[in-house]
């Protein structure tokens, strides 16, 4: 069986686009050849800065021969058929066989394929891969056809047996297949043949390129880490930056190089940050003081003096660099010590959404609502408010506009650096946490009610202009936003009611807020026959959603005015029509967090059903209280009593809602024990009134565990019920009797969750 190699040979590659690539020529060239019948036993894929290479291992050396019975019409059909039929199966009328079946005398067409050498599919399965590979961007150059990534040099194609090595003839525009490559433009320069993967990768090597890219990595971390240690200091670790670094060369030498000194009062993290995204430069830091003082670079090549020359100009470049962030930085520092207003009346100038105003007035409504959820968060109100309007400061700042990725970290050292407190500062780093499902949620009351805060006014907003995510668009990540909230709430142990949260952030974001009869009376007064709405009532008309009921509002209220009329109820009417619109909001909003809540959850194995049983309960805008008895349903329908006690409940259930739906009638007047005839039945009664007795304080006290651990106890008297009595009974007394019974079966166990959404 013979074996495959392929190498893609061009200019460089952009380093985000390796991994992805070999990735896409492995499994587009691997099932072209097993959609043609070539089969194989591994393949393995590698990228370099220059070039691609697929290897496959025990590839058949043709595909093997293929014999198709096709059914076709009756032999009496119309013409038109039968020539439709061989035209699709490529035979002539004389190749059909004739045979008898229960529907008549059919044509059947054999057909058959002889197996095709490797080679042949090879060719047509690379030339496909090669002319419609999926780069995110490609170009074409010369007077070709092709598009490639960069300028396409070469294309090595062998196959390798027993026999040796032989090229697989292709002609792709100006290129034809070959069995050589080069090595490192600058330090083995010049083509050489090879024979197999095993003779490839080693004379790629002699040639000073390292193929695999996890190798070229493995070895920039070790030697790394390697000249760090012996300077007594230790690299910081970055895996982004790692990977990004291994596809910029072929050949990596590591060289490490200082940092003026005049840089090294700088934030560890702006160093951090600029060395990373302007030079791709490690950052290496003291273990003792945590500052970052030296650098360390990958060059592509060795040099005759050890790198000097390539440090020297690496650390020319990078004190430019440094010398604009600590301009950056010196400035800012001036601001935040004199008045951070500065920045965030800036902010009033911004646009946050053109229909959700500016960002100055999302940080007003983001520290009206954190005053709001500081009581339940356990936060101090004023410090809260103060917190939000301070936390996006730093997006005015000269620093983040230059990295825009450090927002929040430096707001965190500006704030301090204003004299406020260390909690207060630190809002504005941990108030945009948490940004995925792997990132910590801020524990801080300060930080946790700011962060909701900006959640819950994001997920208003955007649902209140009607930007929702559809399918998998979701261009103002609303999803993660939700998720936020969720993460926020939960492992916080926050007791909250978003419902009115959420209407509440909704009223927050309408300018029918602002509102009052006061307010309308003031404006009056302005008012004159040639201004009839003046500047301030035409802005308000103008501005967020809801601008019907405004309009609406001002010419009633207007008309009222020139009529003379004080009656000012038309402005509550208005204004009670706008708070059911943001109520709306707050309802639709509050089912899309629980959709959110069923993904969360089921990968810590809670069934959507489970869940969907507890948000039935009444307080399932608490998301903490419903995940507790989510919880706890989930661990009682674990066990062979929750089990079976669901079966129970759902006979009961479906015996109850059958005779209420023919009698026409509600059975739930309760039950009388000295109707019982049974010990079974009688047994029942008294269990479920100890049961209830148990639930109704347990549920008060939210100590879902107890309420339903009494719950699943009614499991055995129930079973033992079912088995002994006949509920319909032709006794109409008994009936009714044993109706009501059920009937407090389902009311009990409903107290604790809405079983009937559970699944059998």
């Amino acid at each position: 069986m013979p074996d495959l190699l392929i190498e893609l040979f061009s200019e460089e590659i952009p380093a985000r686009m390796q991994a992805r690539a070999a990735e896409d020529l492995k499994k587009r060239v691997t099932d072209g050849l097993v959609e043609a019948g070539l089969t194989y036993a591994g393949a393995a894929a590698f990228s370099t800065p220059r070039r691609l290479t697929l290897a496959v291992e025990g590839l058949l050396a043709q595909s093997p021969a293929q014999r198709e019975e096709r059914k076709g019409p009756r032999v009496d059909a119309p013409e038109k058929a039968i020539q439709g039929f061989l035209r699709g199966a490529g035979v002539a009328l004389d190749d059909l066989e004739q045979r008898d079946t229960p529907k008549g005398v059919v044509y059947f067409a054999v057909i058959e394929k002889p197996g095709r050498p490797a080679a042949e599919i090879i060719a047509e399965v690379l030339e496909g891969t090669i002319r419609n590979f999926p780069w995110p961007k490609s170009m074409r150059w010369g007077s070709g056809t092709l598009r490639w990534v960069r300028p396409l040099h070469s294309i090595l194609c062998i196959l390798t047996d027993e026999a040796g090595a032989s090229v697989v003839p292709m002609t792709l525009d100006s290129h034809t297949t070959c069995d050589s490559t080069e090595g490192h433009r600058f330090m083995a320069p010049g083509r050489f043949a090879v024979t197999s993967f095993e003779d490839y990768e080693a004379r790629l090597k002699n040639a000073n390129v390292m193929l695999n890219p996890a190798e070229r990595a493995d070895h920039i971390w070790a030697d790394a880490t390697n000249l760090a240690f012996a300077a007594g200091l230790e690299i910081v670790e970055d895996k982004g930056l790692l990977a990004e670094v291994a596809g910029l060369v072929e050949w990596p030498v590591t060289l490490m190089g200082e940092i003026d000194a005049e840089f090294l009062d700088l934030p560890p993290e702006v160093l951090q940050t600029s060395m990373r995204e302007h030079q791709k430069f490690f950052s290496v830091r003291n273990p003792k003081t945590g500052r970052i003082e030296r650098f360390v670079t990958v060059a592509n090549r060795e040099t005759a003096d050890q790198g000097a020359t390539i440090l020297a100009g690496n650390q020319k470049v990078l004190s430019a660099r440094l010398a604009d962030a600590k301009f950056f930085w010196e400035n800012d520092l001036r601001v935040a010590k004199s008045d951070l207003s500065v920045w965030t009346q800036s902010l009033e100038n911004v646009t946050f959404h053109n229909k959700l105003g500016s960002q100055g007035d999302r940080i007003g409504r983001i520290a009206t609502l954190s005053r709001d959820l500081a009581t339940a968060t356990g936060a101090d109100a004023d410090k809260a408010e103060l917190a939000a309007r301070l936390a996006k400061a730093d997006l005015s700042s000269e620093m983040v506009y230059e990295f825009p990725e450090l927002q929040g970290l430096m707001g965190r050292y500006y704030i301090q650096e204003a004299g406020h407190p260390a909690e207060v500062a630190a809002v504005a780093q941990e108030h945009y946490s948490p940004l995925g499902p792997s990132d910590d949620v801020p524990t801080a009351p300060l930080s946790v009610t700011v962060a909701l805060a900006d959640k819950l006014d994001t997920l208003a907003g955007f649902w209140a202009i009607d930007e929702k995510p559809t399918g998998s668009k979701d261009p103002f990540a609303l999803r993660r936003a939700a998720l936020g909230v969720i993460r926020l709430v939960l492992e916080n142990g926050v007791a909250l009611k978003l419902g009115s949260e959420l209407t509440n952030a909704g009223w927050k974001l309408n300018p029918a807020s602002a509102l009052t009869e006061d307010w309308w009376q003031t404006r009056l007064k302005t008012v004159t026959e040639e201004d009839p709405v003046n500047e301030e009532l035409l802005k308000l008309t103008d501005t967020a959603f809801g601008n019907e009921q405004l309009k609406k509002l001002v010419e009633l209220l207007l008309s009222k005015h020139s009529e003379g009329d004080s009656n000012f109820e038309p402005f509550n009417q208005i204004r009670a029509s706008v708070y059911d619109d943001c109520t709306s909001i707050a309802t639709d909003l509050l089912a899309f967090l629980h959709d959110r809540l069923k993904v969360f959850l089921r990968d810590q194995g809670i069934r959507h059903d489970i869940i969907d049983a507890c948000i039935e309960m009444d307080g399932n805008d608490d998301l903490t209280l419903l995940v507790k008895r989510a919880r706890a349903l989930n661990d009682v329908l674990s066990t062979e009593d929750g089990e079976n006690l669901l079966q129970g409940f759902k006979r009961a259930n479906n015996i109850l809602s059958q005779a209420e739906d023919k009698d026409g009638v509600e059975y739930s007047y309760g039950a009388d024990v000295k109707f019982a005839e049974s010990d079974s039945e009688k047994a029942l009664f008294g269990a479920l009134d100890a049961a209830k007795a148990k639930i109704d304080p347990a549920l008060a006290a939210q100590d879902f565990p107890t309420a339903m651990a009494a719950m699943a106890a009614l499991r055995a008297p129930i079973d033992a019920f079912f088995q002994d009595v006949q509920v319909n009974t032709d006794s109409e007394v008994l009936r009714r009797n044993r109706l009501n019974l059920l009937s407090q079966i389902r009311s009990i166990c409903s107290s604790v969750a809405d079983l009937t959404r559970v699944e059998g």
